[in-house]
């Protein structure tokens, strides 16, 4: 029952989703970095005389230094027996697409939001995509409009699987209701343009002119931290706003615990990266809050306008004010709305459903790909040495 999962860092704080994956997928290996290398040991000897004839052979055999990643791979691959292989992202897919050819390895890539659509990723992948996608035996998206971006991309529609994000609810299970909170609003997520943060504070600058007594608290880190905070401070809103910095899942939830809201205004970036759907809007649902966001990308599929919370259309800080006003002024309307969130995610996006359903996709892969055994992989025109 042997999957190996590629990602690109050995995990990241914000890549929580990953993180679930490789958890609770059964049989599941993790390969990381490029060249790959196992969580807890290199894949190829570090050892310099290896590293030597590695150069070596790629000089002698005139192969690119892509080569480096496909050979770890291959040798991984002869280890583990994989069934299917699951690369996290279209551009670490790209770079496993070798490995898994000369291997005879089903290969299931997972897209997530840039990958589909920030415009220096596809200039760097457009091209590479085609093969990728005429290789690979499933495409995973995340949302409907990430399945319109890849067919826009040239993927073809059959080998598309929809796979929404999973949110362990049981863990983000809520304390009590919204309405018992005080008019505090949390944020959660890396402080950068696609996020739109700077938007979340104009947005929450307006709500407080109207309502003193509102506060709201970011949880997250990035590029957009010291603009932010001079934001902050030119609006004069530093007793109402507080950064938070990156936050393990357990001070999270009880960050969760403890709003009314949940604000995350979601932008289109300048170049050109979006959100696939935001993991902390389902957490947040999951906690039983309301959540103002904009209609972007999955979110619209994850938040039920008028329902389990508010969207309004990127850009507007006015309409996302107004809507933040709502909760600070109804707090039941925040309950309301908390628990139909919550419903929502307990019936469309729980993480076992999730986990589930990929490990069904990747069953697919493997069945339809009849990989063959790895006792032994022909290199043309290399050299083989010891990689121990």
């Amino acid at each position: 029952m042997a999957f190996v999962l590629i990602q690109p860092h050995a995990f990241s704080v914000t890549e929580t989703f990953i993180r679930a994956q490789a958890q609770r997928l059964p049989g599941t290996t993790v390969l990381y970095g490029y060249p790959a290398q196992y969580l807890d040991r290199p894949v190829l000897s570090p050892k310099w005389w290896a590293r030597a004839w590695r150069k070596l052979d790629r000089a002698v055999g005139g192969k690119p230094a892509s080569w480096e990643m496909t050979r770890s791979l291959l040798q991984a691959f002869q280890q583990i027996q994989p069934r299917a292989v699951l690369a996290q992202y279209g551009n670490t897919g790209v770079h496993a697409v070798e490995a898994c050819r000369l291997s005879g390895v089903p290969l299931v890539v997972h897209f997530h939001g840039f990958d589909v659509c920030q415009k220096d990723t596809l200039e760097n992948y457009g091209q590479k995509y085609r093969a990728l996608f005429a290789m690979a035996a499933a495409l995973v998206v995340v949302s409907r409009p990430m399945e319109q971006a890849l067919l826009n991309l040239g993927a073809p529609a059959e080998k598309i699987r929809l796979c929404p994000c999973g949110v362990d609810a049981e863990f983000f299970s809520p304390a009590r209701p919204a309405e018992k909170n005080p008019p505090v609003f949390i944020s959660v997520g890396r402080l950068v343009d696609k996020k739109g943060p700077h938007l979340t504070l104009l947005a929450f600058s307006k709500a407080l002119k109207e309502f003193p007594t509102a506060r709201l608290r970011l949880v997250g880190d990035g590029p957009l931290r010291g603009v932010c905070h001079d934001l902050v401070c030119a609006l004069k809103m530093e007793r109402a706003v507080t950064f938070l910095g990156e936050l393990t899942p357990e001070a999270i939830r009880q960050e969760l615990r403890g709003a009314r809201g949940f604000i995350h205004h979601a932008v289109r970036a300048w170049d050109g990266d979006c959100e696939g759907t935001p993991v902390a809007i389902l957490e947040a649902s999951a906690v039983g809050l309301p959540v103002i966001s904009t209609r972007h990308g999955g979110i619209p599929e994850a938040v039920i306008d008028g329902v389990s919370g508010h969207l309004v259309e990127e850009g507007d800080t006015d309409a996302m004010a107004d809507r933040l006003l709502t909760f600070c002024r109804f707090p039941e309307a925040a309950t309301e709305q908390g628990d139909r969130g919550r419903a929502h995610v307990l019936a469309q996006y729980s993480l076992d459903r999730q986990v589930g359903r990929l490990h069904a996709i990747l069953n697919e892969a493997a069945a339809a790909g009849a990989a063959p055994l790895l006792d032994a992989v022909p290199h043309q025109n290399s050299i083989m040495v010891p990689v121990g």
